[in-house]
């Protein structure tokens, strides 16, 4: 077996074991007899022509939570749901899952230009924020229990959804993500090289005001985010996760506290920024030697995303 095979064999057995261990569930693709994935042509106010899929297990709530999965560059919705354990995951706990995918099919999100970086300006988000409004009229969703979570460009999305609609949200996972307007062209889904390759570094203080701007005024209750990124990825380096690091735990005033850090597996690092009651208000993993591949189908890596936000409490 070539050593790289050997090596995430071996990862994803000490991962099933942790899993067990520390009681987190874990549920592969949506056994035989699951409900299927759906296309819901006519969602709402849609400027870019996003396209939804949605996945409604068969013992979803009578109001469920909803989670909004967003998959990255090159990627679609179905791909997603296909290649990651969030329907499964939907299946054992009974919330719902929004698949959206671009427009072009196969394209980045918007997460460069002033419209998607501004509450209600319009370009993708907009077009996210329909969906999910769809199915809290049309399936009973729980607009108190609305979360977010994505893939490389799909994982910026994430970070863009948080600061534009704090309101809407309780918590967020973003793997192989990047800072809020971190990848600012001022062009709609412009590639900024600098940050993609962690050449931008700001405060705490500035990445935190850049949030603040997306949604001026707002002075209410910010949802809780977790960050993935591992170290060897070649897309967008691993800098950008403590440059996340540091918005969020500004964003959320967990950055005078000093964070705990431990290694839950081999190869993971987590950090974690807790509030004076000792909430985690942000959580970091660095995956050493991982590279653009998170999250990895058939690890606990979902089922801890699904964890934190609270998911698996929804029934």
């Amino acid at each position: 077996m070539p050593r790289s095979r050997y090596l995430k064999s071996r990862l994803i057995a000490v991962l099933l074991a942790l899993a067990a261990a520390c009681g987190v569930s874990l549920s592969a693709a949506p056994p035989a007899g699951a409900a299927s994935l759906t296309r819901i042509a006519d969602f709402g106010n849609n400027p870019t022509g996003l396209q939804m899929h949605l996945y409604v297990p068969n013992g979803a709530k009578a109001h469920p939570a909803i989670l909004l999965a967003l998959h990255g560059c090159q990627g679609s919705g179905p791909y997603l749901y296909s290649s990651t354990d969030f329907a499964g995951l939907a299946d054992r706990y009974g919330f719902v899952v929004i698949y959206p995918s671009t427009n072009p099919g196969g394209s980045c999100w918007d997460v460069s230009s002033d419209q998607a970086l501004t509450r209600g300006g319009g370009s993708d988000p907009v077009g996210l924020m329909s969906m999910i409004t769809y199915v809290e009229r049309h399936y009973g969703g729980n607009p108190d229990a609305v979360y977010v979570t994505g893939e490389s460009s799909g994982g910026m999305m994430t970070n863009v959804m948080l600061a534009d609609y704090p309101d809407v949200f309780k918590a967020g996972a973003a793997f192989m993500g990047v800072p809020y307007h971190c990848f600012y062209t001022g062009t709609v889904r412009g590639w900024n090289g600098p940050c993609a390759g962690g050449q931008v570094s700001l405060s705490g203080q500035q990445w935190g005001d850049l949030v603040r701007r997306a949604y001026p005024g707002y002075t209410g209750p910010r949802p809780r985010v977790q960050l993935w990124h591992g170290t060897a990825d070649p897309i967008l380096n691993h800098r950008d996760l403590g440059e996340e690091a540091k918005q969020w735990s500004n964003v959320l005033g967990v950055d005078r506290t000093p964070p705990t850090s431990d290694t839950p597996a081999a190869d993971w690092n987590r950090t974690r920024y807790t509030d004076r009651s000792g909430t985690t208000q942000v959580e970091t993993y660095s995956i050493a030697g991982a590279g653009h591949q998170l999250p990895v189908q058939g690890t606990p890596m979902a089922a801890y995303a699904v964890h934190f936000m609270g998911l698996d409490r929804s029934r």
